[in-house]
């Protein structure tokens, strides 16, 4: 026993032995938290075994570079490689806890863009466990600097260096033989960076991301006007036509669009403590008025918000990495709803109680056609008006009142909310509802930021209903993005009332609410399958423009023949028939796993390559700024000189617009102001 110690020890201290060593070190750490801190789905013993051997393919590559030099720099540089390693996986560890998902080139590249308000989510994110990843670093620098390790001076054969980087390659080609043969077209069809990492490693999803993102950048300068050829074809073959009970029914009517924040299906009807959580979004969407859609999901990626807005501007989906909006807003051309609206008469505006940089908006509502943005440099900033990532609802709504009166109409007006955000702060003057008590602090209070959420939005039907404007406009409320991420599993499940959840019920907890309400429209509960990819086509037949020439991959959700297939961003699905998450197919009407017959798996496997088709085609669209190459009919491409957001020249705009048009609200009412009209109960005012 005591010959074996003293063997081990003699091991140790040569550098082979501490190259081991730090290897076994930096293996145990990486799969504990493939275990502990993400979800991978591993299942049956190939995908078991590849998951708990990737991280040692790539940590033989890159720690044997330190193998190649003498002394104590070969320590140094192994130490240095594994703190660098280390920070890669702490940091997808705190993303992967609030996102399900892996930190990508895109979204460091555009961190940026948001750096200014991520202190304190950031701040609830990062658990103190988290730093256990460097634990192994100090373990070492210890025992080096109290010589328990000694430095081999001895040079390590340069042949012997090779071989180690020889076997790594050889690994890491081999562990890519099993991982494709048991997942075919693993780095090909899958959208989902979860399968890279489960069956690859995080090196190597590091790696295909890079290659992805470079691949990206080329793709704009490689792209020519022949590549829309598939674009146009695939839509010529999918898209529905309107249905005319329908059709125009909205015509001329102002259009709101109130982007919800965080805010998920479950929340409509739903009590806590026999309170309802959200009864004033209740009441609308129970109203006869109302076209409410109970089978709606939100298709977003790591662009989250940003992505919701490109689906909901443009009908074009949000990268599978990163944010569209930051990477390719302010370059690209777009046919998005605000151009296409003001070239049929309508003024549009998007209201954003926050900065204009966040998500890249004062470079590509530009891009968009937005004749006008009111950001955080419009509205009166105090400290207890803000909390999170801007302005409170309430406050912001009541103050966006003075820039919608002067608005010419009809107006397209995009009013995005805030205090429904992550981490769900709110203080004690505006807490007015219980927390839930799953016990989850992250979980809890969501229902006290989406009650007061639903304040506001009482409050701002209240104004609409005074001034008229609800008489003449088209109401349209949509969820964003998901407000509970996937790894809070046990809080879902009491939330929900059930012991266990599953993929299938995960999946079914991506509902958002989407409705659409205005006076005298045939309204009710739509059970139609759809996402927000379908909106655009949906508002766009409701106003009376039958628009076959803009490119759009979404389809009217009212149409009688639309294909009721959802595509999310990671390539899963979900139909009427058929719910396939990871693999798994569900019965979708009673939520239970299925094994298709030979049948169903072609009619699966058509639903899937329609999936992959559209995510490919609208990536294309993107990617290559293809819509540069394609005029539409009735169409003008927007040029972004056009546009200033600066509130000088803004509101100078503005008033030359009234003075052209007298259609505002002011001019309509005969007076000088509508605020008056505007009651909160927001103690802040007080």
């Amino acid at each position: 026993m005591s010959s074996n110690i003293k063997n081990t020890r003699r091991f140790i201290n040569t550098k082979f032995g501490f190259f081991v060593l730090t290897i076994l070190l930096f293996w145990l750490k990486t799969y504990i938290s493939y275990r502990m801190d993400f979800t991978l789905g591993a299942k049956g013993g190939i995908q078991e075994f590849l998951l708990a051997i990737n991280p040692i393919p790539a940590a033989l590559l890159i720690f044997g570079i330190a193998l190649y030099f003498r002394g104590k720099l070969a320590y140094w540089l192994m130490l240095i490689i594994n703190f660098i390693e280390s920070i890669w996986l702490f940091a997808n560890i705190v993303y992967y806890r609030e996102f399900s998902d892996f930190l990508s080139f895109g979204v460091i590249k555009g961190s940026g863009d948001v750096q200014n308000n991520l202190g304190k989510s950031l701040a609830e994110i990062i658990h103190p466990l988290d730093f256990i990843v460097f634990a192994d670093i100090i373990i070492l620098i210890i025992l080096l600097l109290f010589k328990v390790i000694k430095v081999d001076h001895c040079p390590f054969k340069k042949k012997n260096s090779f071989a180690v980087t020889i076997l790594s390659i050889v690994l890491i080609f081999a562990e890519f033989g099993i991982a494709n043969a048991n997942r075919s077209g693993l780095l090909t069809r899958t959208f989902d960076n979860n399968y890279i990492v489960k069956y690859l490693g995080l090196n190597e999803y590091a790696a295909f991301n890079g290659y992805q993102t470079y691949k990206e950048s080329k793709t704009r300068s490689e792209a020519k006007p022949s590549d829309m050829n598939d674009v146009l074809k695939y839509l010529k073959n999918n898209r529905s036509s309107p249905n005319m009970e329908y059709f125009g029914k909205a015509k001329g009517k102002n259009v709101f669009i109130l982007h919800l924040e965080s805010f998920q299906q479950f929340l409509m009807n739903y009590k806590v403590d026999g309170k309802e959580v959200t009864p004033n979004l209740n009441k609308f969407y129970n109203n006869k008025s109302t076209l409410s859609f109970d089978n709606f999901y939100h298709q977003v990626s790591q662009g989250k918000t940003s992505d919701a807005e490109m689906m909901l501007e443009n009908s074009l989906f949000g990268l599978p990495q990163g944010s569209a909006m930051v990477s390719y807003g302010s370059q690209n051309t777009y046919q998005a709803a605000p151009a296409i609206l003001a070239q049929h008469g309508y003024s549009t505006a998007a209201f954003h109680g926050d900065v204009p940089s966040f998500w890249n908006r004062d470079n590509t509502y530009k891009s968009w056609g937005y004749q006008y943005f009111f950001d955080s440099d419009y509205y009166t900033e105090k400290p207890s008006y803000s909390v999170g990532y801007g302005l409170k609802d309430k406050i912001f709504l009541k103050d966006s009142a003075k820039y919608i009166q002067q608005l010419p109409q009809p107006f397209y007006a995009k009013l995005i909310t805030l205090t429904n955000h992550y981490p769900y702060e709110l203080d004690k003057q505006n807490q007015s509802f219980p927390a839930t008590k799953t016990g989850d602090d992250t979980v809890d209070p969501y229902v006290q930021t989406a009650h007061y959420l639903d304040q506001a939005f009482g409050e701002f039907v209240n104004y609409l209903n005074k001034t008229g404007l609800m008489k003449n406009s088209m109401i349209v409320l949509y969820g964003d993005h998901y407000g509970i991420s996937n790894n809070h599993r046990p809080a879902i499940a009491q939330l929900l009332h059930k012991k266990n959840i599953n993929s299938y019920d995960l999946a079914q907890f991506q509902k958002v609410p989407f409705m659409i309400h205005m006076n005298g429209l045939k309204g009710g509960i739509n059970h139609t399958y759809g996402g927000e990819i379908d909106v655009l086509p949906t508002l766009l037949h409701l106003l009376g423009y039958k628009d076959n020439n803009t490119i759009q991959f979404g389809n009217d959700l009212l149409s009688k023949h639309r294909n009721q297939v959802v595509a999310f961003r990671n390539g899963d699905l979900i139909s009427p028939k058929y719910t396939v998450v990871g693999g798994n197919v569900y019965n979708t009407k009673t939520g239970s796993i299925i094994n298709p017959s030979n049948n169903q798996k072609k009619e699966i496997k058509s639903m899937q390559d329609h999936v992959t088709n559209e995510l490919s085609l609208s990536d294309r669209v993107v990617l290559g700024d293809l819509l540069r190459f394609y005029k539409p009919k009735g169409f003008n491409t927007v040029d972004k000189k056009d546009f200033n957001y600066k509130y000088s020249a803004a509101m100078k705009q503005l008033k030359e617009a009234n003075q052209k048009k007298h259609s505002d609200l002011l001019n309509k009412l005969h007076t000088n102001d509508t605020e008056n009209l505007y009651k909160t109960d927001a103690p802040e005012l007080k």
